[in-house]
């Protein structure tokens, strides 16, 4: 098999290329750096340079391929960036899936989240849940919407074979994001306070998305979206969980959304200041206390898609970080052990005035 992959230098892209790799495929990914090149390269993959909003370097990349996987996508969290977000997530989805259907590729993958579904509210969703549009706590969900709704599944409807995977939250070594994020300051005994630890997503290990990926295009059905989510837990338990597994103490205070969703203007005002880090930006603080959660079984029945439990995981990722992050997990910090500890202070005098209010 020809597999052709869009974001195959990212945390997911990595894992899905070593995967179709190991299974005997030639990968061809598309990259814009040299250094993409190169990690492709020893990935065992060829790479072609370009960009998804490139029609000629899509179509290079694309010939003779069986299959196109569609990762690529914007996804910082913070700031104000909504036409860029929008240039990735919506025309570059665009741009990918309609030049694969001009090609006649006969499996296209596109790689939608759990999170389009918006705050599910405490229930546990399936593929046929038909969230509201908005509001979104980020560009990344809205525009991520967009491509799913006003995009991939219209092209669906106009013949596309299209099949649309949906992963949850996503952890694993390596992971630059939210998770790979708050895993890090657990380690390291740098989470003073846990904010929003109600907040509930799926966990689910990077190399069984990148699993879930392919058996989506070698047993999914065109037109078909398929969930690849795991457990579904609290922030607060999955915390007490690290602690259980690591022998490490917690956060020394769990500190409900309610408390925490007044700061936003301190949190908005030190983003002008520094560069924080995601977990504390203040499209995640518009998260917390949200649920992002949905099943598995159609992928489960349909694919024979089996993901690890958490706890095997959770320690490899654990030990990843230690043996892998070492120099950074020293010496990198000061403007977020600044940060958390502006915000901290923060937290503290609210309360104190909630106090002494209710006095």
């Amino acid at each position: 098999m020809k597999a052709f992959v869009t974001g195959g230098t990212g945390f997911i892209g990595r894992y899905l290329v070593r995967a179709l790799v190991a299974r005997g495929a030639a990968v061809v990914a598309l990259t814009r750096s040299d250094a993409g090149v190169a990690a492709l390269q020893a990935d065992g993959a060829t790479a072609v340079r370009g960009d998804i909003q490139d029609a000629a370097s899509l179509r290079a990349g694309m010939a003779g391929a069986d299959a196109v996987f569609h990762l690529a996508s914007w996804d910082r969290m913070g700031g104000d960036a909504w036409m860029e977000a929008e240039a990735i997530n919506v025309n570059g989805a665009r741009a990918v899936l309609q030049t694969a259907w001009d090609l006649e590729i006969p499996r296209i993958i596109y790689t939608s989240a759990v999170t389009v579904f918006g705050d599910t509210k405490g229930v546990i969703v399936d593929e046929s849940y038909e969230p509201p549009a908005g509001p979104f706590p980020s560009e990344v969900d809205r525009t991520k919407w967009l491509a799913h709704y006003k995009v991939a599944l219209p092209l669906i409807e106009a013949g596309a074979p299209i099949t649309i995977v949906m992963p949850g939250g996503v952890y694993g070594p390596g992971d630059p994001g939210l998770i790979g994020e708050l895993m890090r300051l657990f380690i390291t005994g740098r989470m003073p306070i846990m904010p929003g630890p109600e907040m509930t997503i799926t966990w689910t290990h990077v190399a069984d998305v990148a699993e879930g990926m392919i058996l989506a295009a070698e047993k999914g059905a065109v037109g078909e979206t398929y969930i690849l989510a795991g457990p579904a837990i609290p922030l607060g338990e999955m915390v007490d969980f690290w602690s259980y597994l690591t022998g490490r103490p917690g956060p020394t205070a769990k500190v409900p959304a309610r408390v925490v969703r007044p700061l936003y203007p301190v949190v908005e005002a030190l983003e002008q200041q520094l560069e924080l880090p995601d977990l504390m930006t203040t499209d995640a603080l518009r998260s917390l206390g949200a649920s992002y959660m949905a099943r598995s079984d159609r992928a489960r029945r349909e694919l024979g898609w089996r993901p690890r439990p958490p706890q095997a995981g959770m320690l490899e990722t654990f030990d990843w970080i230690k043996a892998h992050e070492a120099t950074t997990l020293t010496t990198a910090g000061d403007e977020t052990r600044a940060a958390w500890a502006a915000l901290g202070l923060a937290l503290t005098f609210f309360i104190l005035w909630l106090w002494r209010r209710g006095r």
